[in-house]
């Protein structure tokens, strides 16, 4: 059988088990379970993976609900990435324009991780029925990320060297446009620094005072001087965690503020986070204060394939963009409604900025994305962090957006959560399958594919991988 043909089975197989692959997701949905607790969605996809003949391992990074299935043996070996964690404060009922909770819970899917982990799993299954069938050599793995949210699962799972030795990543994210995720993004360091002081009557013996908040003060005006002096790129964020008290008549004992610290590369990150540390000692020493630092979690940057990223897109191209309904269409009308002039404004500018002003044009008037976007040739930095940044430290990896959601959706929404319950959000997870699938075919039928993509990472990842998360950090379980 010749390689459309081997393709167009796949996609056939992935169409079949429809129903299978939406019934999963809309348990996952329902679950609606937060980062590092999802249990149950975690044995959903890991009895899935079993009755599909994949050998699962549970446990990973000594996280419960990180796993990996297993199938194949020999290279290349290419992996696929899975997410399911859900977010709090977001519940909401499926396939409504009304925001409306649910009244068994608090959270819900507004980042689409339910459709995420399901499209995935779909994706890795295809193509273990096509090395079964074919008799290909080769291997085919599907990780099951925990606490992407809010945990930085992946960066977890790669301290520990989990994706170490894989020819090829592939994964995707739900979003409101069909495209290749060409872009880097940003690193992330992130810490708390507490300051001690001593504690006194802040009227009649305020000399004998020394105050944790001015230190807290004064390294927050510190850090805001130190902005014009870091790299544009780069964004310091800071939240006072503790002010004291509330007692104006009492020098502050103790107060924190918590830090982050963003750049296009991990290395650049750091030198920004140093600097942060530095502020932090001056503000100590000018109020007679004392200090610690604790580390929290954080991200490497992204480094996208281009090797990978040209296969994902060729595929992308032939399968092309899900096909939307009228119902579809009817409800993402409605939901379109509930947004500001604003909110679609950004959606419209983020699309001219990662694909060109050409893609912004052809998505003008679109409620649903029904085209695939062009890779924009001018390099650009996603302002935000990601943890698949850790897994593309460690192996090549490519990654793709389907369209999932209403043009303008804002992540982290009701509107989200409601579409990723939603027939809108399920097809685009099925096309994400067939992609990632059809892409697997061409690495494990020309292997010089994952060569290549080797070698453009071994030049990309300079210096090796270095953990943006200390040792002594562990995963908030």
């Amino acid at each position: 059988m010749d390689m459309i043909q081997e393709k167009e089975r796949l996609c056939r197989n992935i169409e079949k088990r429809e129903e299978i692959y939406s019934r999963i997701s809309q348990k996952i949905w329902e679950y609606a379970e937060l980062g590092f607790k999802e249990h149950r969605s975690a044995k959903l996809l890991q009895e899935t993976l079993e009755r599909e003949g994949f050998q699962v391992e549970t446990g990973l990074a000594g996280i419960p609900t990180a796993f990996k299935g297993t199938f194949g043996s020999g290279g290349p070996v290419i992996a696929i990435l899975g997410e399911f964690d859900a977010l709090p404060g977001l519940s909401q009922k499926p396939g409504t324009d009304v925001q409306e909770k649910r009244e068994d819970t608090d959270c819900g899917h507004g980042c689409g991780h339910n459709l995420l982990g399901t499209g995935s799993l779909a994706a890795a299954v295809a193509v273990r029925e096509y090395l079964d069938r074919s008799g290909t050599p080769g291997t085919i793995i599907y990780f099951g990320c925990p606490g992407e949210e809010k945990g930085s699962g992946k960066t977890f799972m790669a301290r520990e060297g989990c994706f170490k030795g894989l020819d090829a990543v592939f994964c995707w994210h739900p979003w409101d446009v069909n495209g290749l995720f060409a872009s880097s993004s940003l690193a992330d360091i992130c810490a708390t620094f507490i300051f001690h002081g001593k504690a006194s009557h802040a009227s009649a013996s305020p000399h004998l005072g020394r105050s944790a908040l001015d230190a807290v003060e004064l390294m927050n005006v510190g850090c805001n001087f130190l902005r014009e002096h870091v790299i544009p790129e780069a964004r310091i964020h800071y939240a006072i965690t503790n002010a004291g008290g509330n007692a104006a008549n009492v020098v502050q004992e103790t107060a924190a503020v918590y830090y982050e610290a963003r750049a296009p590369r991990l290395n650049q990150a750091f030198e920004i986070f140093e600097r942060i540390c530095e502020v932090a000692r001056g503000a100590a020493i000018m109020t007679g204060t004392s200090y610690e630092m604790v580390r929290g979690d954080g991200f490497s940057d992204y480094i996208p394939n281009k090797v990978l990223g040209k296969v994902l897109m060729e595929n992308f191209q032939e399968a092309g963009a899900p096909a939307f309904d009228h119902a579809d269409h009817e409800l993402a009308e409605k939901i379109r409604d509930t947004f500001s002039e604003q909110m679609i404004q950004e959606a419209a500018a983020a699309v001219e900025n990662q694909h060109g002003e050409n893609a912004a044009a052809a998505m003008e008037g679109k409620v649903l994305a029904d085209i695939v976007l062009p890779v924009n040739p001018l390099k650009s930095t996603m302002p935000g962090s990601t943890d698949v940044g850790d897994v593309s430290y460690q192996a090549p990896t490519g990654q793709i957006l389907t369209a999932c959601k209403a043009f303008g959706t804002p992540g982290h929404s009701w509107q989200e959560v409601s579409q990723s319950g939603s027939s809108i959000g399920k097809k685009g997870m099925l096309t994400a399958a067939k992609v990632m699938g059809m892409a697997a075919i061409d690495v494990f039928r020309n292997p010089k594919i994952a060569e290549d993509a080797k070698k453009e990472f071994d030049a990309a990842v300079r210096g090796g991988y270095h953990c943006p998360i200390p040792e002594e950090i562990k995963p908030d379980l």
